[in-house]
């Protein structure tokens, strides 16, 4: 079903749990978000920013490797004409 010509709901075979379970471990409950959280729920979610920090880390000290400094996907690849 498309709306105005937009098709909202497209599914991809793409693996969405496996990549993301760090991400889902630390996650602080959905009640807690508010000035008076405990300290282990602030510790929680001080955690989940540590992970989200190092995969971002990691995802762009491999772009910027020698393997993918050229690869045209990568977007911070220098394109060959200008």
């Amino acid at each position: 079903m498309s709306w105005l010509g937009v098709q909202p709901l497209k599914k991809f075979n793409a693996p969405f749990l496996k990549p993301y379970w760090p991400f889902f471990a630390a996650a602080p409950y959905p009640t807690s978000i508010g000035l008076l959280m405990s300290f282990g729920q602030q510790l929680i979610l001080d955690i989940g920013v540590v992970i989200a920090y190092g995969v971002n880390s990691a995802q762009t000290a491999m772009m910027n490797s020698a393997e993918w400094k050229n690869d045209p996907r990568n977007p911070n690849a220098k394109s060959g004409g200008h």
